[in-house]
């Protein structure tokens, strides 16, 4: 599955259906620009948008995830729904990975902040016990905006 020849295929696909990316935009009810991303293979259709842009490119989800059409006497080992349920899986396990590393995150800042506590004392110490509060509430709050983040695309 390469992002490239599948966004290539979308672009001819498109054009051979005589759609600019604008309409086909609108019919899928996403902007031009992810259009252009998916046809420049800098990101994939959403899982819940492949069988709608299926439709409309007049082409099957194999092919589509191939990035050629299917010869007439070729046979395929999977089917549509076989595939959208991995590009659902895969889609899901990306965004478990971002609410991660934000609980990662997290998690390193509760820790850094307890670290705080046991230095001070002189100037130097001090300077560092503050910087360690500092860096800890950072990494905290960075950690919580990265999991809800990860949590809000998993829906």
């Amino acid at each position: 599955m390469d992002q490239l020849e599948i966004g290539m295929f979308i672009a001819k696909k498109r054009k051979e259906r005589n759609f600019t990316q604008a309409q086909l935009a609108e019919k899928l009810g996403v902007s031009n620009k992810t259009i252009s991303k998916w046809e420049t293979g800098k990101c994939m259709p959403d899982y819940g948008i492949i069988q709608s842009l299926c439709k409309e490119l007049e082409i099957t989800v194999s092919e589509l995830i191939d990035g050629e059409e299917t010869e007439p006497d070729s046979i395929r080992v999977y089917d549509d729904n076989q595939v959208l349920d991995l590009i659902k899986r895969i889609q899901n396990l990306e965004n478990q990975k971002v609410s991660l590393y934000g609980i990662i995150l997290m998690t390193m800042g509760i820790a850094l902040f307890a670290v705080h506590f046991s230095i001070g004392g002189s100037d130097v110490k001090d300077f560092f016990s503050g910087s360690l509060m500092g860096l800890s509430i950072v990494e905290m709050l960075v950690g919580v905006f990265v999991t809800v983040i990860g949590f809000s695309r998993q829906k």
